[in-house]
Order: structure tokens, then C-alpha cells, then sequence
């Protein structure tokens, strides 16, 4: 029988800003980015501001890659319609914030910027996306590059390697079935599941350290706590935005009806072209009516 474990989210805000539980935030990021990847230090950030209502989700960390270039990686997880956005604020925030006023421009950071995303956005089957920025010929089609001089002053051998970087994870499209070490990280972040032994990085140490049980009352108050406010957020996003939604669609097509009746178009015409149900008609004309 699995134990339950805590999740992703949460072991962000409350435990892996911790030192000693550095080699589970690098298991994930060496997974994903494909590289091994070291924790020099977690900055100072939203998600390091003691908030009750738990408003603020990013957490911003200082790495080392393997080519020894040091890289700031944002880790976000809200919810939020104007997500892409809030990612390319965010980025941007964190480009000027780490930048000293005397620094050439040369030496602007590189950001790369990881959404967890526990929310339907966007029209997209895949569960990680990957955004670059590149410059092509709009006559040629060719992909601008550095020359020799710039790659020695930027220290990169590619245009995309200078901007921000981005990874959207949708966790709601994982099917569950984990085909390699990524996978496993994925299935985690989904359903807060390890295997016995699992291959990813950084996973047989968050086995360990994520233990629901190892929680003392107080800590498991306040998950349980967060965990409701999470339900809460997302009715209330489903009755902001979806039924919202629902609503003003249906408003759309009852104006619609309300002209065609004005212009004595047949009743069966109206509900094949809109979709309104007899109900939704008669109501609609007895309104006309009164």
C-alpha cells in the first residue's frame, strides 16, 4: 500500500527551502532539464513571505549546471487566467533584481522559468511544453546566430541560451503511466506517488522526507488546512470563469433569438441555429410579452 505523501506545492512553501533537503529540488530540475543540476542557494522570493492565505507561489533558486554557468530557475504553481502573463512578468522581475545597476548588459542572468501547473490552460494534449526565443529571416527563413566574439562575451553558443527559458507542466495530462525517470517526477507532482524504487532523481529522498505520517499535529493542521483552501480556489475559479462562461454564451444566444423572433424567423429555425431548448424559447417570449 503506497503512504501518503505530501504534496509538491506545499513541500515548496514549507520544506525544500531547507539546505538539507536540497537533493530533492535538484533531482526534480536535473530530471527535467536533462543536466545535473546544483542548489546554491534559495533567493529571496514571494514564496518566502509568511502569508496566511498562502497568496503568493513562487519560489526563486540560484543553480549551478553542469557547464558550471550559474542560472536563476523560478518555480511557479498558482492559478491564474492570465498565467503567460504572470510568467513573462515574473522572468522579467527577476532578470532586473539580479542584476547590478553597473553590470553590462552582457551579463544579464540566465532564467529559466518552471510552471506546475494543477489547472486546464490552454488547447494543448502534451503535459510539458517548452517555450526558447529565436530570431529567423523573415525572407530566408534562416535562424540568426552568435558569432565567435559574441559567444565569448555572453558565454553562450546560442541566441535562445541569452533569454528566458520557459517549462509549462500540465499535470492534469499525464495518463499515469510512467515511461521513463521524468515520468516518475510527473507522476508525483499528479498524484503524490513514489515507487519502491524509484529511477528519477530525487525521489527516493522526497520518499522519505514527504512522509504524510512524519507530519506532527501541528504541520498536519495546517496541510490539511491548505489542502481545503486549494478546493476552495478551485470552485471558486470553476465558478468564476467556467460557469461564468456557460452563462455568457447562453446570454449571446438568447439576444441572438430575441432578433430572429423580432424578424419572425420560424421557431424551428431558432432553436436549430442557437441550440435553445423549447423552454429557453417560450420563457424568451413570454418576456417579449409582458
Amino acid at each position: 500500500m503506497q503512504r501518503k505523501l505530501i504534496s509538491f506545492d506545499w513541500a515548496i512553501k514549507r520544506i525544500l527551502r531547507s539546505k538539507a533537503n536540497f537533493e530533492i529540488l535538484e533531482g526534480f530540475l536535473s530530471e527535467l532539464l536533462k543536466e545535473n543540476i546544483t542548489i546554491l542557494e534559495v533567493l529571496e522570493s514571494e514564496s518566502n513571505q509568511d502569508l496566511k492565505n498562502d497568496k503568493f507561489n513562487r519560489l526563486d533558486i540560484k543553480v549551478k549546471n553542469q557547464k558550471q554557468e550559474i542560472v536563476l530557475i523560478e518555480i511557479q504553481y498558482d492559478r491564474e487566467m492570465d498565467y503567460l502573463q504572470r510568467i513573462l512578468y515574473a522572468s522579467s522581475k527577476a532578470i532586473t533584481e539580479h542584476m547590478k545597476e553597473s553590470d553590462a548588459y552582457a551579463k544579464v542572468t540566465k532564467i529559466i522559468s518552471i510552471s506546475i501547473l494543477y489547472f486546464d490552460f490552454g488547447d494543448g494534449d502534451d503535459y510539458i511544453y517548452k517555450g526558447t526565443t529565436n530570431f529567423i529571416g523573415l525572407h530566408n527563413h534562416t535562424q540568426l546566430k552568435l558569432n565567435e566574439k559574441q559567444k565569448e562575451l555572453y558565454k553562450v553558443d546560442d541566441v535562445k541560451n541569452i533569454y528566458p527559458e520557459y517549462y509549462l507542466l500540465k499535470i492534469r495530462n499525464f495518463n499515469d503511466k510512467s515511461k521513463d525517470s521524468l515520468d516518475e517526477w510527473i507522476n508525483f507532482l499528479k498524484n503524490e506517488e513514489i515507487p519502491d524504487n524509484p529511477r528519477a532523481k530525487g525521489l527516493l529522498k522526497a520518499k522519505e522526507t514527504l512522509d504524510y505520517l512524519k507530519m506532527d499535529d501541528k504541520e498536519r493542521v495546517e496541510y490539511e488546512n491548505y489542502q481545503k483552501s486549494l478546493h476552495d480556489q478551485a470552485s471558486a475559479y470553476e465558478s468564476t470563469y467556467v460557469i461564468g462562461s456557460i452563462e455568457g454564451a447562453k446570454k449571446e444566444k438568447l439576444e441572438i433569438a430575441t432578433n430572429l423572433l423580432k424578424a419572425n424567423v420560424d421557431i424551428e429555425i431558432i432553436k436549430s441555429s442557437t441550440g435553445l431548448t423549447d423552454t429557453d424559447l417560450s420563457n424568451l417570449t413570454n418576456t417579449r410579452n409582458e
